[in-house]
């Protein structure tokens, strides 16, 4: 069996804090084995650089996914051109700079595949992520037996029609992007864990990692405002799935939210 924490999106130092610190306490109670995490706001709140993208990998994280703030740092292009554990989503541009999917071998000698996808609901006109998933599987399936993949949506709806479409094809879909941890955790009828949304890893005592009060001035004078990191209330929310590494279906389910103690 393969237990594998997959970590909601990390916002900014607050969040890789709470990584460094809470990560090995969960793998070491939890026995996990595999860590996978949405890495797209660690610099700031708004995309990944190479360092803090080295740094969680040297926190514990074995692959990085990422979603449509992964273009934000100009400097993190050439890393994605040569690094297979910092994803960014398949269904962007076949000639931008990165991959899709990858496979891993975890610290046990076990190959866990990831895949990466991006919605299109209220969200950039890409490629469509229900055809071009086909395409990543075709990649890395008979690579790995355990497959995980991050759907990066704004639409509840669509990562659920996405989890119905996989469903029995891969391990598990993970819903992130919206930085709320929804409660919808189950095991679909042909082996695919699903959870619509993973949460966020960062400053809860905020509007989804800002400052409550910029927010709150925008929403009320719709004047521009400069967003900056919250800082109180740090929490690691995300998830954590037992898969049958002999057939790649999940066995079970659980949401995780641990709270960084000061």
């Amino acid at each position: 069996m393969m237990r594998v924490l997959f970590i909601g999106d990390i916002v900014g130092e607050p969040g890789r804090r709470a990584v460094r610190e809470l990560v090995p306490k969960i793998a070491k109670k939890h026995g996990i084995d595999f860590v996978i995490a949405n890495g797209e706001n660690v610099a700031g709140g708004s995309g990944v650089t190479p360092s803090l993208a080295d740094e969680l990998l040297s926190s514990g994280v074995d692959v990085i996914t990422s979603g449509d703030h992964i273009w934000k740092r100009r400097e993190i292009l050439e890393y994605l051109q040569s690094s297979t554990r910092l994803l960014r989503p398949a269904n962007y541009p076949s000639d931008t700079p990165g991959f899709g999917s990858t496979v891993v071998k975890s610290a046990s000698g076990v190959d866990v595949g990831v895949i990466n996808l991006i919605g299109r609901v209220f969200m950039q006109p890409v490629e469509c992520p229900f055809r071009k998933v086909k395409e990543e599987l075709a990649k890395i399936k008979n690579r790995a037996r355990i497959i995980v993949v991050d759907m990066h949506a704004e639409a509840t709806s669509e990562k659920i029609a996405l989890g119905w479409y996989l469903d029995g094809q891969v391990s598990a879909v993970i819903g992130t992007h919206t930085h709320v941890q929804t409660a919808d955790e189950k095991i679909l009828p042909g082996g695919t864990a699903f959870l619509s949304d993973a949460g966020m890893t960062g400053p809860f005592d905020s509007v989804i990692g800002r400052k409550k009060e910029q927010i709150l001035s925008r929403f009320l004078t719709q004047m521009p405002v400069k967003f900056e990191m919250a800082e109180g209330d740090i929490q690691l929310h995300g998830a954590i799935i037992d898969i049958d590494d002999k057939t790649g279906k999940a066995d079970s389910i659980k949401r995780v939210q641990e709270k960084l103690e000061r």
